[in-house]
């Protein structure tokens, strides 16, 4: 029994020690395997061979780090929202719970900060944490974690994990971001560097092949073709390390059937293509290859403004095919030179070619499809022109107009003397016999009184005569009487005449004497001059390119500076032959009479009159004097 006891008690305790060593062993290789897979994980994360490693890599590292993760994924943001592309990586369980995990990824982007949420998993409910990727300001993914119930603390806790966990991403797409600037400027720079060697020569043909050279020595190219598109075919206009195109032979036919291959499809063609490019047709290229020997080839067509010019043909050695690298920096470099040295191709061109190809262009898009408002221009501009040639209208010739009096009449001093009065001035209207001016009549008046004294006296010694019988006496004093008479007479004509009135109602176009009281007038000197209200003539100054045009008998209208809303009709009467020089122009003299006589009208008053010719076609009449200059201009230039 004792034996069997401690026989009994022997054999329990190797298999309890058994048991425990397979425990040991199963938790040691789980915990070895769960040790290979972090190295793994790790291994993917630090040296990944591909983006997908690198993101698996961190979110396995990320999630083993969480106590309590039930799913992870990573996220790449776009503009159509996360559900339009596949996650970039996923982890654990979280296929299941995708929906869940997209939706609080969306509200961390659109946010642009981490989001706690809820949601539902086989009937129990567990947190959904997201943080957002991004690139200086821009947005570039998401990662969502699945986290099992929890404490707010270890919540918050997890939370900060992926917070910082994150921060790898993020350092990750800077690293991009900055690898694609720093491409980005090496194409512009080389762009640049590769423009300003051609636009280091003035003609064309020098600075396009300078710059075919220069980008096949930059890019190892064995021959780099530039052409343009002639006739509607690509032409081969220069070709590096030559000045001398190959014309009409094997090789410039193929070079241009793979720039026509390249521009129909608006695409840059490349044999082989990259393994990234999308599938183009490329007959001609591989053409083009056969007869290089196998060589790479690529074309890269560019534009200037809306349509495509021209292309870029490069051939490289078949051990050096195109990669997507070198592609983007020929096409930043097409589209950068091709528009220079389309426009300098342009400008080096004959001036008769330059506009027989707008010309031609012009029709094109005239005749051809679409410019709608270049064809509605072109309608409106036949339409003006058929309204100018068929269409008539008056033609009239404008001149300076100027009312003149019919009748000017002068009122003068009648003896010399001084003025004592002058009640009106030019501008009055006066009636006839109204007083226009009075002269001093003080030295008349005692010359008068002096007058008669003699003239008694004479009489005395003709009656003193007449009692002697003397007839000597008798006829001298006679004749002494008369003269006094006479000069009496002559007087008192005189003092009838000191009071200057008006002959005629009119108005006092000249004289202002106001000023002038007292002062000593001449005889003979004019004082007023008064013109009738109700006849005048009018004056026009016709200029002398328009005189063959006017004869007597037209009519016309006249409108007044000082009443611009109301015409006057007129009638021409007479032409003066002789040319006047005023204001650098010369004009000929024409008189007109008046429809009808304005109630305000005054003489001096000026305007623009229109003189009737005749009807004449619209182009004859708003074109005159722009043809009138041309014949002049043409026949001053003449031989």
């Amino acid at each position: 029994m004792e034996a069997q006891g401690t026989t009994s008690c022997f054999n329990s305790e190797p298999v309890m020690t058994q048991e425990r060593r397979i425990g040991e062993a199963t938790e040691r290789r789980s915990i070895e395997g769960q040790l290979g897979d972090d190295r793994v994980a790790w291994r993917e994360f630090a040296e990944p061979a591909t983006v997908e490693m690198f993101y698996r890599g961190w979110l396995t590292t990320q999630c083993r780090l969480v106590a309590g993760v039930g799913g992870g994924v990573v996220f790449g943001a776009t503009t159509a929202g996360l559900q339009a592309v596949p996650p970039l990586a996923v982890w654990g369980d979280a296929r299941r719970m995708l929906r869940a995990l997209t939706e609080v990824a969306e509200q961390a982007v659109a946010q642009r900060r981490g989001v706690v949420g809820r949601h539902d998993v086989d009937a129990s409910r567990r947190h959904a944490v997201a943080f957002p990727i991004r690139a200086l300001d821009e947005v570039v993914g998401a990662v969502a974690l699945d986290l099992a119930p929890r404490p707010e603390p270890e919540l918050q806790a997890a939370f900060r994990q992926l917070e910082w966990g994150a921060g790898w991403l993020e350092l990750r797409a800077l690293r991009q971001t900055a690898t694609r600037q720093r491409a980005t400027q090496t194409r512009i720079q080389t762009a640049l560097e590769l423009v300003a060697s051609a636009q280091q020569h003035d003609r064309f043909a020098t600075a396009a092949t300078a710059f075919v050279t220069e980008l096949a020595t930059r890019l190892g190219c064995d021959r780099v073709s530039l052409g343009f598109i002639e006739r509607g075919r690509a032409r081969i206009r220069a070709m590096s390390h030559t000045a001398d195109l190959p014309e009409r032979t094997n090789l410039s036919r193929a070079i241009g059937a793979a720039m026509d291959e390249a521009i129909d499809q608006a695409a840059t063609v490349a044999v082989p293509p990259p393994p990234t490019a999308e599938p183009r047709v490329s007959l001609a290229h591989e053409d083009l290859s056969r007869h290089a020997g196998g060589a790479s080839v690529c074309t890269v067509p560019f534009a200037r403004v809306d349509r495509i010019v021209g292309a870029l043909t490069l051939e490289r050695p078949a051990a050096r095919p195109f990669d997507q690298a070198t592609i983007e920096m020929v096409e930043t470099v097409a589209g950068l030179a091709g528009p220079t040295l389309e426009a300098l191709r342009r400008d080096d061109r004959w001036l008769t070619t330059k506009a027989l190809d707008a010309t031609k262009r012009t029709l094109a898009q005239l005749v051809g499809a679409g410019h709608l408002p270049m064809k509605l221009t072109a309608l409106g501009v036949l339409a003006v022109a058929a309204l100018l040639v068929f269409v008539k209208g008056e033609y009239r010739v404008s001149a300076r107009g100027v009312m003149e009096a019919h009748v000017r009449r002068a009122a003068v001093a009648p003896f010399a003397g001084y003025l004592r009065e002058a009640p009106v001035r030019a501008g009055d209207l006066v009636r006839r016999g109204q007083l226009l001016a009075t002269l001093d009549d003080r030295e008349l008046r005692l010359e008068r009184a002096r007058l008669e004294s003699q003239h008694d006296v004479y009489d005395r010694q003709r009656a003193l005569a007449f009692a002697k019988s003397n007839a000597a006496d008798i006829n001298i004093a006679r004749t002494q009487t008369e003269q006094v008479r006479a000069r009496l007479a002559l007087i008192d004509e005189q003092l009838a005449k000191a009071r200057v009135v008006a002959e005629f109602d009119g108005v006092v176009v000249t004289g202002d004497l106001r000023q002038m009281l007292g002062s000593p007038v001449d005889k003979g000197q004019v004082l007023f001059e008064i013109a009738p209200l109700d006849a005048y003539r009018l004056v026009l100054e016709v200029d002398e390119r328009d005189i063959n045009d006017v004869a007597s008998g037209q009519r016309g209208q006249l409108l007044l500076t000082a009443s611009p809303v109301d015409p006057v009709s007129f009638t021409v009467e007479k032409l003066i032959p002789v040319s006047t020089a005023k204001d650098g122009r010369n004009f000929f003299r024409a008189e007109a009479t008046l429809g009808r006589t304005p109630e305000r009208l005054r003489p001096g008053m000026e305007g623009v009159a229109k003189i009737e010719i005749d009807r004449r076609p619209l182009y004859a009449v708003w074109l005159r004097s722009m043809l009138d200059w041309l014949r002049l201009a043409l026949w001053t230039w003449s031989p």
